[in-house]
């Protein structure tokens, strides 16, 4: 049984406490904070990143954690007028309560099983956010970034468009407590502003997923399990997988599709 401050580290939560200074250091300098800046943090843990984000001359402070037990410890023991801690799953957050306080920066360590989940939560409020800085499990990062060939797909599609990205420290197992099996990576993200509209963007999305299902295998196979039409598309097109297409290529597609 792991512990920490004498309170039991549950894995369902995937409760990986960072250990190293330079790295929250990192952190903070990648975003720009002055004392205007509302910052929100997805799980404190025992507040190694909040107690350095209070370090810098913010406005306020808003962790949204989901064990009780750190709830409770990180308000006992960081005592600071700019910090507020809520007892709550982030992805079950109304950000009408952020809205008074907007544009919000992210700093956060997160829970490497609800990585994609928590950064689509973000994108769906992305008018709500400046820009972040999060850990996150080196694999993960890599399929954000990629452009073509093995990894690249659906994520890496998705957030690219919504966001810019730039790839940040890699960090070793042994700067957390208890070392995580794998490698994580920093990454820095800003919503983009005035994106080109999609067509029925919520069914190109659906598109995508079913593009990327089988990579291996052709655009016209894996087309053939969505039921759409292939009479606008040339052979050429057809015969490609998907990992050989950029988004602009995809996107001519969709529109010839629908």
């Amino acid at each position: 049984m792991v512990r920490s401050a004498g309170i039991t580290l549950k894995k369902k939560y995937g409760q990986h406490f960072l250990r190293n200074q330079q790295v929250v250091d990192h952190m903070t300098q990648a975003v720009d904070l002055d004392t205007t800046s509302s910052v929100f943090e997805i799980g404190c843990g025992d507040g190694f990143l909040t107690r350095h984000i209070l370090t810098t001359d913010i406005a306020r402070l808003w962790v949204f954690e989901i064990d009780q037990q750190w709830v409770e410890y990180v308000k006992n023991r960081i005592p600071d007028k700019r910090l507020t801690v809520f007892h709550e799953n982030f992805l079950d957050l109304n950000w009408d309560r952020l809205q008074e306080f907007r544009p919000w920066t992210v700093l956060a360590n997160l829970p490497y099983q609800v990585t994609f989940p928590i950064l689509h939560h973000i994108q769906e409020h992305r008018e709500m956010i400046k820009e972040g800085v999060v850990m996150v499990q080196e694999e993960v990062a890599q399929k954000i970034f990629k452009t073509s060939g093995r990894g690249y797909g659906y994520p890496s599609l998705f957030f690219q468009y919504y966001f810019t990205w730039k790839l940040l420290d890699k960090v070793p197992p042994t700067d957390f407590y208890p070392a995580p099996k794998v490698h994580s990576r920093l990454i820095y993200f800003k919503p983009k502003i005035d994106i080109k509209p999609i067509p029925q963007e919520e069914n190109f999305w659906k598109f995508i997923r079913l593009c990327f299902k089988q990579p291996r295998r052709t655009l016209r196979n894996n087309l053939k399990q969505g039921q759409y039409p292939q009479g606008s598309l040339t052979d050429d097109i057809l015969d490609l997988r998907a990992q050989q297409m950029s988004m602009a290529d995809l996107l001519a597609v969709w529109e010839k599709l629908i």
